[in-house]
């Protein structure tokens, strides 16, 4: 009689079975196939039974064995089996529990390389729209589907398990010699990697099987590789508990003293990788001395000997040719290396390859190499060559201007507005200290008058020039002091702001905003409206009919490093809207004249967007907002009957999901003689919904145009 029966599906699943197993638990493991069973190895207590079966055989099964634990560790997309197995419990009178795969972080899957689909069919129509080799990794069991692609045979690389009969099935498909991958997962980012370049692959065909499933390795090396990601969404999942979970309950429930964590297997994958990451470093080393060519990006410090670590001036000292650009290199011409004065990648490899003899290749970067640097586009630019990289961290400007400044740099907010653009004020709203790269001659300048614009004259700005070299220079004033002075084209500067928020503001009292005759959002609806969003901090967001920017300010205010594009057409409200972004120290809101859908047109592509005012094109302005993104987060404020029916139609016939609808009533109190009588306000109707991607609106999503022309600030 077996204690547990464990359907093992996954690798986790696996590892259960045999940690019980060793823990002196008699437990029977269930595969669907006899490669699973193969992947486990019977020992003492751990029966391993292959084959499929149908829920009148599990209910047998559990009969036969005494009524066990059963635990459901099959993969998230075998949705069938475990109905079947929580069924056959059911009828058994066993007790069911659901070992339930962790997801990944769902911004993984939104970036703009990532179209999500519901299903294999779904994936294989969305593909039927573009050109490019295919790498498909979601097994055999579905790999038919691809034959309606045109020209399949020759667009489709399939990776599937290495057993005979899998092979003969792919093989009868017409998927046959180097278009057919048989190995048995996970694999590394290295693997992923090397196979879509080996293939040529342009789009990376996968199902979410989580990090135990190798899943975060498949996004990192289709990005490596410059492939698209079809991501086939998984099924809605039943309850269950996670792996973690389980495990707590196993140990309380057999008086397992010692958890996975601590069992063999797991000492014994950690001597696997131990021994897989010296094997690499191995391989490296071999390669570099049959002829391999290596990079060393070097953080440089202030630029002079004496803020260069050893290490990074060995570099230097053994390199056949450095180069970087030209304040970079003034230190290192008493070297007498061969060196090039430039900054952009393509132009470093391009001068490699006509110069095939530099093989010890040392690339000079201001400050430390993880700082604001160009080592992110110089490490995908050399790799691409070929060109094995390597970093060397070095003293960063803002560790070295506030060690002049005598003040630790712990809690300071890093921001960069050298050739970049970010909220600058709104880090120093909410930060006792700011520090900043700044490049071009009026930064400063221009600088100091955005704080005096935003309210923040009374803050206290260090800038420093030069740093470390016989000129530097530091100075040290209030904007309205500084903003006349001239500065070098590249400095730094420290924002001192002692009267700083620390935090973000919500629900602000309407008494804080002007007013005008511009209609504002109450704060008690503004505040709910802009929670019900669920913003990120990088959101785009669109406000349209903003009124006074009120809700705008609140949105800028939560997305901190994001945009907010307040869309107003009434000239009185647009003058509103800037007054009560600088009243607010909001520099995240961009500002547009026009009605929707006409004037979002033009703009960058939305993550969410909240509706005050549609001037009866409501439909018309959704179905934008669907095309430009079909899986934007909206929000709808309803006050009028009439509103409240054209959203309500608008979220039924649309593609929109996670829909909600609520109804919110406030009363104010106000004063009588001596008495408190509440005041009724009208009702507020709060529709909330998000796209949900379909093969229109996902066809519709990838022919969407990039974001617009930059439209000015507030």
């Amino acid at each position: 009689m077996k204690q547990v029966i464990l359907f093992a599906g996954t690798t986790e699943g696996r590892r259960l079975g045999h940690w019980l197993a060793g823990e002196g638990i008699e437990v029977l493991t269930c595969t669907a196939t006899a490669y699973g069973s193969l992947l486990l190895k019977e020992q003492e207590h751990l029966e391993v039974r292959a084959g499929r079966l149908d829920c009148e055989e599990m209910q047998r099964l559990f009969g036969e064995e005494g009524r066990p634990l059963v635990l459901d560790a099959t993969h998230p997309y075998a949705v069938e089996v475990s109905r079947n197995i929580q069924a056959a419990c059911q009828g058994a009178g066993c007790e069911y529990i659901r070992l339930i795969r962790p997801q990944t972080d769902r911004k993984q899957t939104e970036e703009k390389d990532c179209v999500t689909v519901n299903s294999v069919e779904e994936a294989v129509s969305w593909l039927a729209g573009t050109k490019g080799r295919i790498l498909v990794t979601t097994g055999s069991k579905e790999l038919h589907r691809f034959q309606k692609l045109p020209h399949y045979e020759e667009r489709v690389f399939a990776r599937v398990l290495p057993t005979p009969q899998v092979v003969e099935e792919c093989q009868k498909l017409g998927f046959l010699g180097q278009h057919l991958i048989c190995m048995q997962g996970p694999f590394s980012r290295e693997m992923n990697t090397a196979m879509l370049r080996q293939t040529g692959a342009s789009w990376l065909v996968t199902k979410e099987s989580g990090k135990e499933g190798g899943f975060e390795e498949k996004l990192a090396a289709a990005r490596e590789a410059g492939a698209g990601i079809v991501l086939i969404g998984r099924p809605q999942e039943q309850e269950g508990m996670s792996v973690e979970e389980g495990t707590a309950l196993l140990k309380k429930r057999f008086s397992i003293e010692k958890g996975p964590k601590g069992d063999l297997w797991e000492s014994e994958e950690k001597k696997c990788n131990l021994w897989e990451e010296r094997k690499k470093a191995d391989f490296k080393k071999e390669e570099v001395r049959e002829g391999g060519r290596r990079a060393v990006l070097a953080g440089v410090g202030m630029g002079t000997p004496e803020t260069m670590t050893q290490e990074v001036w060995r570099v230097f000292q053994e390199a056949d040719c450095i180069l970087g650009a030209g304040r970079m290199l003034e230190s290192l011409r008493s070297l007498e290396k061969p060196m090039l004065d430039v900054y952009d990648p393509g132009k470093m490899t391009a001068y490699l390859r006509e110069h095939p003899g530099c093989t010890r290749i040392a690339v000079a970067l201001s400050g430390d190499v993880g700082f604001y640097s160009g080592a992110k586009r110089l490490i995908e630019a050399f790799e691409q060559e070929g060109i094995q990289t390597e970093l060397l961290p070095g003293i960063s400007s803002v560790s070295y201007l506030c060690s002049r400044l005598r003040i630790p740099w712990e809690n300071v907010k890093l921001m960069s507005m050298h050739g970049r653009r970010g909220n600058l004020i709104g880090a120093v709203r909410a930060n006792l200290r700011t520090f900043t790269l700044l490049g071009g001659k009026d930064a400063v300048e221009a600088l100091c008058r955005e704080l005096l614009s935003y309210g923040l004259g009374e803050v206290k700005i260090y800038v420093g020039e030069r740093l470390h070299y016989p000129e530097e220079r530091i100075t040290e004033g209030r904007p309205g002091e500084l903003k006349d002075r001239s500065f070098d084209g590249l400095c730094a500067a420290l924002i001192e702001n002692p009267a700083c928020q620390g935090g973000t503001p919500a629900c602000i009292p309407d008494e804080a905003f002007v007013r005008g005759k511009a209609p504002m959002t109450k704060s008690e609806i503004r505040c709910l409206s802009v929670a019900k969003l669920r913003l990120r901090r990088d959101s785009v967001i669109y406000d349209i009919g903003a009124g006074t920017g009120s809700v705008s300010v609140e949105m800028a205010l939560q997305a901190s490093e994001g945009t907010v594009w307040a869309v107003e057409k009434e000239a009185e409200a647009l003058e509103l809207i800037r007054e009560n972004c600088r009243k607010h120290q909001v520099s995240n809101v961009a500002v547009r004249e026009g009605t929707a859908p006409e004037a979002l047109k033009e703009l960058p592509v939305p993550t969410h967007a909240f509706l005050g005012g549609s001037s009866g094109g409501m439909k018309e302005i959704l179905q934008l907002l669907l095309k430009k993104n079909p899986r934007i987060r909206i929000v709808i404020n309803a006050v009028t009957l009439e509103t409240i029916g054209e959203a309500a139609q608008c979220l039924k016939e649309l593609p929109f999901a996670d829909t909600e609808v609520i109804q919110v009533q406030l009363a104010r109190a106000r004063s009588l003689g001596r008495y408190q009588l509440m005041t009724g306000q009208n009702p507020v109707y709060i529709f909330s919904g998000e796209g949900s991607l379909s093969k229109e609106t996902s066809q519709r999503s990838s022919q969407a145009g990039e974001p617009g022309p930059e439209q000015e600030c507030v």
